[in-house]
C-alpha cells in the first residue's frame, strides 16, 4: 500500500478543516468557525487507477500574520491542497505567498488549489479573470462547498492522481 502526506495549507478560517471532515467522515460539523491549534492529523484509504492508498491528512492551523506555518511542517509531504475562501479575495493571495513558500523550501511538488465556499457565491469575490490567469500558470482549480460537498471528494482524488503520476 503506498501512503502520502497531504497537507491543507491556507489562511485561517478557509474551511481547511470542514474539508478534511466532509472527505473523510462525509459530514458538515457546523458553521461555528474554531480554529485549528498546530496540526491534527487524519487518515482516509482511496483507491487511485486500481491502487490502494492512504492519505495521511495534515490539517495545518492557518497562515496569517499572528502565526506562520513552520517549514519543518512541510518535510515529507507528497502534495497539498491550497485552500482559499471564494468570499475572501485575499486569502487567495494568502495561499499563493504560502505556496510559494512550500515552492522555496521543497521545490515543485503536486498542488491543488480549491477555492472553498461555493455555496456562497452570491457573496464570492474572486473574479474569473484571476482565476483564468492561475489555471493558465498551471493551477488545478476547483470550486468546492465543504457545507454541501461539492466538488470535495474530486479535490482530494485530483492530488492524489498527481502525487501518483510522479
Amino acid at each position: 500500500m503506498v501512503q502520502k502526506k497531504v497537507c491543507m495549507l491556507g489562511a485561517s478560517a478557509v474551511g481547511k478543516t470542514s474539508l478534511v471532515r466532509r472527505f473523510v467522515d462525509r459530514m458538515f460539523f457546523s458553521e461555528i468557525y474554531k480554529t485549528t491549534v498546530g496540526v491534527s492529523v487524519d487518515k482516509k484509504q482511496i483507491q487511485v487507477n486500481g491502487k490502494d492508498v492512504t492519505l495521511v491528512l495534515w490539517d495545518i492551523h492557518g497562515d496569517d500574520v499572528y502565526e506562520k506555518v513552520r517549514v519543518s511542517t512541510f518535510r515529507g509531504m507528497s502534495g497539498y491542497l491550497l485552500v482559499a475562501d471564494g468570499t475572501r479575495r485575499q486569502t487567495l493571495e494568502e495561499a499563493l505567498a504560502l505556496s510559494n513558500r512550500v515552492t522555496e523550501s521543497m521545490g515543485k511538488i503536486p498542488a491543488v488549489l480549491v477555492l472553498n465556499k461555493c455555496d456562497l457565491a452570491e457573496q464570492w469575490e474572486i473574479e474569473a479573470s484571476r482565476e483564468t490567469a492561475l489555471a493558465t500558470s498551471g493551477w488545478s482549480i476547483l470550486h468546492t462547498s465543504a457545507k454541501t460537498g461539492e466538488a470535495v471528494e474530486q479535490a482530494f482524488m485530483n492530488l492524489a492522481q498527481a502525487m501518483l503520476a510522479i
